[in-house]
């Protein structure tokens, strides 16, 4: 797949879904963060925040020096997880769970890299790509996320798509890290974090699949976009029903008293 590729698949997914923002393209960095042209080195920044930016347009890099969220940090294998989040009296104190040791099992179980096994993250929009990416991710209104997954569900052979989230770390474990470590593409339901520290809308969420796949989606996703899309997003047969329940209430005789 070359880069031209990967900026014509950003752009039909875009004009397919209507979508609010840029599909959004993740680099894993295992050499170290180098300066690229047009591209904002973020200091003091969370990944989700990271997420934002690219999903708005913006070319971004992310390193162990400049993410801010220790959860995500420890997940990407910058640095440990702190005791407070390790032992679950974190999430106690921000009122996500009532007993640390359910705290504890979420962050026992989270799926992240080895310590040191990536050096840094560049993100981008897919349509402006100059590199290709590891993994694709969207953040967007649910409807436009179901036809994703239909599509990677028509790419895959019709096997039902499984996904795995402990509702915390939407962005960083659930639509990056496990599409990457398992290549498959994951969806999340979103998380306290991205929603307290992003633009995300109660109305969204987020996935994240391998690029490999990308082909395959943009390809089903034009098949969807022949009949099924626009017949479902037309109501027709929410019309049809309303317009039998109209008929309905005319010849109903009314109750003479």
């Amino acid at each position: 797949m070359k880069v031209n590729d990967i900026k014509e698949c950003g752009l039909r997914i875009n004009s397919i879904l209507k979508l609010s923002g840029e599909v959004i393209g993740v680099r894993l960095l295992s050499d170290g963060t180098q300066p690229l042209p047009n591209t904002e080195w973020l200091k003091q920044h969370r990944y989700c925040q990271a997420l934002m930016k690219a999903r708005h347009g913006q070319s971004v890099l992310l390193d162990s020096a400049g993410i801010s969220c220790p959860a995500a940090a420890a997940a990407f294998g910058f640095r440990p997880l702190p005791e407070g989040l390790r032992n679950g009296s974190g999430l106690v104190g921000f009122g996500i769970v009532a007993d640390a040791k359910i705290g504890q099992q979420m962050f026992e179980h989270m799926p992240k890299f080895s310590s040191g096994q990536i050096k840094g993250l560049h993100l981008f929009p897919l349509a402006k790509a100059e590199v290709i990416p590891d993994i694709a991710v969207i953040e967007d209104e649910i409807e436009k996320l179901m036809w994703i997954n239909l599509a990677y569900l028509n790419a895959t052979g019709g096997k039902r798509i499984n996904s795995s989230t402990a509702i915390l770390q939407a962005t960083c474990v659930d639509s990056t890290i496990i599409p990457f470590l398992e290549q498959r593409l994951n969806f999340s339901y979103g998380c306290y974090g991205c929603r307290e520290a992003t633009d995300i809308k109660e109305n969204e969420s987020v996935l994240g699949f391998p690029t490999n796949f990308l082909l395959d989606i943009v390809e089903n996703l034009e098949y969807l976009n022949e009949k099924a899309i626009p017949n479902s997003r037309s109501k027709r047969a929410l019309t049809a029903l309303q317009r039998l329940d109209a008929d309905n209430k005319k010849r109903t005789p009314r109750n003479i008293i």
